[in-house]
């Protein structure tokens, strides 16, 4: 078994290596990421085949919304939808247990499946003033997507179950694409305790993010210091949601990060961030995965659906009633 380092940032693996590479390094892939998921819950990862210029062509789009006058903005406003697709505005989403709202605005966009005009597939809402916008976030929602499903495989086979577990349980996911805009701050003007991201742990099975626009990103290690993620600005970090830490009787772990406020010098300057919260499909079982249940590891979690869980949680973060 490897050691890694946790002081100061957060693995990173190469997934060509379990894309592209021999079977040996396929299995050290494999076992690598399910350690550092058993350790921190957090790895970067490189080699995932998303180009940064692409990237870049995304960021500039979202960039280019969230620089529209509010009242533009409010036009695409998600309330409507259960706050799954559209425009979400400032200070709206609180993180579980907290009344102050985050110190932020974001946009969902999501998969939208013909027929359905309701509930988890019901058609996104783009806005006119930026035609880039529907481009790229659609696209880079259908890279990241097969991203996810390459990181799943791995995580099955590192729990010895078959490579391709995980396809029939999101194949119909309700995955959420969130571009993010942390907006320039005024010191003393926010409300008491507010930060950009109140420390929270992720809904979902995985969560991609593609690297920040700024710092401000930190994990909370087991002895619960707070260490930065700061990755090479190629590599994708993924990490583990309470989904799966319930799947696998929180074998993988979880585990909480905020982003906290800037330093008084960069206060005035925006942070952009793009995660991709990849989910199941609403009937999928979080049963605990017998094979993570023993007496040594007695069953942690109730049992539940992806559906379920999510409304929980939604209201929880009080985007839903």
């Amino acid at each position: 078994m490897k050691t890694f380092d946790y002081t100061e940032n957060i693995p990173t693996l190469k997934l060509s290596d379990f894309t592209n590479g021999d079977s040996l390094k396929k299995e050290a892939f494999v076992q690598d990421l399910g350690q550092i998921y058993s350790e921190i819950g957090f790895v970067a990862i490189t080699g995932h085949g998303f180009e940064k210029e692409e990237q870049n062509k995304l960021y500039r789009a979202v960039q280019a919304f969230f620089e529209l006058p509010d009242a533009i903005k409010q036009k695409y406003d998600g309330s409507s939808t259960g706050g799954q697709r559209g425009y979400t505005g400032k200070g709206k989403e609180h993180a579980a247990g907290r009344s102050v709202g985050d110190l932020k605005e974001f946009y969902h966009v999501g998969k939208h499946i013909e027929g359905h005009s309701e509930g988890h597939y019901q058609p996104n809402i783009f806005p006119q003033e930026v035609p880039a916008f529907e481009e790229y976030t659609l696209k880079t929602y259908a890279k990241l997507e097969e991203v996810g499903k390459v990181m799943l495989s791995a995580i099955a086979l590192y729990l010895e179950l078959d490579e391709h577990h995980f396809e029939d349980k999101v194949n119909r996911g309700i995955s959420i694409l969130r571009p993010i805009h942390y907006f320039p701050l005024e010191e003393g003007k926010q409300p008491q305790g507010a930060v950009r991201a109140a420390e929270h742990g992720d809904i979902n099975l995985i969560t991609l993010l593609m690297g920040a626009s700024a710092e401000g990103l930190q994990v909370k290690r087991r002895d619960d210091q707070w260490i930065p993620v700061q990755p090479d600005i190629e590599a994708l970090v993924v990490n583990v949601g309470d989904m799966l830490e319930r799947y696998t009787n929180g074998r993988l772990r979880s585990t909480i990060h905020r982003v906290v406020n800037p330093p008084v010098e960069k206060m005035r300057t925006s942070r952009y961030s793009i995660p991709f919260f990849m989910h199941a499909n609403p009937e999928m079982s979080l049963n605990c995965l017998p094979t993570c249940v023993s007496s040594e590891h007695p069953k942690q979690f109730e049992d539940t659906t992806a559906e379920a869980f999510l409304m929980e949680r939604l209201r929880a973060i009080g985007l839903i009633k």
